[in-house]
C-alpha cells in the first residue's frame, strides 16, 4: 500500500493497541481511533502480529479496558455524518449541533480518523479555490506527517488552518477508508 503511515493509525490509535493488545476484530475495533472500516481495511495484519508478540512474550493482557464513545457524543457524529451526506454547509451542521465550526472539525476528524469515510467535495468546492484544494490535498500525499502546525508552516501564510483541515479530511478519508 502506497500511503504514508499517519494515514492507517494514529500515534494514539497505535499506543492504545501497545497497552490493550487487541487480538480479535472486535477488540481492534475497541480501541479510539480504529473504526470498523480501518478494522476491516487492516485488522488482520496487525491483530496477526499482535497476538505474536502476546504469545512469544507471555504478555498478560487488559483485556477488561473497553474505550468506548459516550452514547451522546456518538449522536452527535451521527447527525453531522448524516448531514454531510445530504450535503448541508458545515457552518449550518456546526450550528445544529450547538459546536464552534472548530469543533465541528474536530468532530469530522474523529469521525474520519475512527474509519469512517466521508465526503465534503461539495462544502470545499463552495469555499475554496480548485487550484488550492489540489496544492493542499498535494502537501498532505507527500508528507510524512498529518501534523497540523508543520502543515501550517510549510504551506505558508497562503492558506488559513481551518482549510488546510478541510483538505486534511478530505485526504484522509479518501486515502485511509
Amino acid at each position: 500500500m502506497n500511503v504514508p503511515p499517519f494515514v492507517i493509525f494514529q500515534d494514539p490509535s497505535l499506543e492504545a493497541m501497545a497497552t490493550i493488545y487487541p487480538i480479535t476484530p472486535d477488540e481492534l475495533q475497541n480501541i479510539p481511533g480504529v473504526g470498523a472500516g480501518k478494522a476491516k481495511r487492516y485488522g488482520n495484519e496487525f491483530i496477526a502480529l499482535i497476538k505474536k508478540h502476546v504469545e512469544e512474550n507471555e504478555i498478560e493482557r487488559p483485556e477488561d479496558l473497553r474505550v468506548r464513545t459516550v452514547a451522546n457524543k456518538s449522536k452527535v457524529k451521527v447527525s453531522i455524518i448524516q448531514r454531510i451526506d445530504r450535503k448541508v454547509a458545515l457552518e449550518e451542521i456546526a450550528l445544529t449541533n450547538g459546536l464552534e465550526f472548530t469543533e465541528l472539525l474536530d468532530e469530522i476528524e474523529a469521525i474520519v480518523y475512527s474509519g469512517t469515510r466521508i465526503n465534503i467535495d461539495y462544502f470545499l468546492k463552495d469555499v475554496m479555490d480548485e487550484d488550492h484544494i489540489e496544492e493542499i490535498y498535494s502537501y498532505f500525499k507527500e508528507s510524512e506527517t498529518d501534523n497540523l502546525e508543520i502543515a501550517v508552516d510549510e504551506l505558508g501564510g497562503d492558506y488559513t488552518e481551518e482549510e488546510i483541515r478541510l483538505i486534511r479530511i478530505k485526504f484522509l478519508s479518501e486515502m485511509a477508508n
